[in-house]
């Protein structure tokens, strides 16, 4: 990881967890037991990697920071809900995120699923309300558009259901590939597509491009998380090494192979570099950031 972009994603992550924080209902307001149980899941854990990308885009387009705090807590409320849902007995079963007992183990199975509808309803509402947001009013409604279509049936719902369909079953790597689109790429892209949407006049080639950028590296990410799933361990990644693989699943290294799967990614990384190439040095901390992403150990 560069120097600039160890820095950038230090304070990105400090930025995040004060705006996340401030964002979220006290738990000391009823119902108690749920506000404490969404403040335990969003904060002090993750990589923070959608927030990272708001605010990678809106360096790079030269928008204020301090604009894009609503975006970057909408879209992390919504990956959030979304991995407290994932993680049910229904779901994945898992009882490890983030280095910690998931939300229905360290609650209940009740209150893990209000706690991931809450967020959901919340993250709509700060894109909605949020004062830090400056986005013209058609603008702010785009948002919306982008970040419902991002979570829906269209977009990781709908891969999700795909993932729980595939569990067994042999797919080729198109359908692979359109399951990760939307599961992992659509919340990725919209994390790229808002903070484009946060200021007005950015040119139309500029977000077409990034958009881009953002399917690759939405690619990328998954391609990445499939080989750490099978070469890093449990205590690194902080949730269950080879889930995937204990629970059939469809990975990359299975379609592929490993070094198949490697390779994948680091086509993924250059088509993202290539996409940047409208850009000069003002993206440059994407551009480490798509490197970062296939080199990452957790």
């Amino acid at each position: 990881m560069s120097s600039a972009l160890k820095e950038f994603m230090s304070l990105c992550q400090t930025r995040a967890e004060k705006a996340l924080e401030q964002r979220l209902p006290p738990q000391t307001i009823l119902p108690r037991k749920l506000h404490e149980a969404m403040r335990y899941c969003v904060l002090g854990g993750g990589k923070r990697m959608r927030p990272m990308l708001t605010y990678c885009t809106g360096q790079t387009l030269g928008i204020n920071l301090d604009e894009l705090d609503g975006v970057a807590c909408a879209v992390e409320f919504i990956h959030v809900y979304s991995l407290i849902h994932d993680d049910l007995p229904a779901m994945d079963d898992d009882d490890l995120r983030r280095g910690k007992p998931t939300c229905h183990i360290a609650y209940d199975q009740a209150t893990a699923i209000l706690a991931g509808d809450a967020l959901q309803a919340l993250a709509f509402e700060v894109l909605a309300h949020d004062p830090t947001i400056n986005a013209l009013p058609e603008n702010r409604l785009e948002m919306l558009t982008v970040l419902a279509k991002a979570s829906g049936s269209q977009g990781m719902a709908g891969g999700q259901a795909i993932d729980l369909e595939s569990v067994g079953a042999k797919i080729t790597l198109p359908e692979l590939e359109n399951m990760h689109i939307h599961k992992t790429g659509a919340l990725i892209r919209a994390s790229v597509k808002m903070a484009t949407l946060a200021q007005a006049g950015i040119d139309q080639e500029a977000r077409t491009k990034l958009d881009q950028y953002a399917k690759c590296i939405g690619l990328s990410f998954q391609v990445k998380d499939d080989i750490l799933d099978e070469e890093s361990d449990t205590a690194t990644l902080g949730k269950t090494q080879g889930k995937d693989k204990e629970n059939d699943k469809p990975t990359y290294p299975a379609l592929l192979g490993m070094a198949g799967a490697k390779l994948k990614a680091q086509e993924l990384h250059e088509k993202a570099i290539e996409s940047l190439s409208i850009f000069g040095v003002e993206a440059d901390l994407l551009r480490d950031l798509s490197l970062y992403i296939i080199q990452r150990n957790h």
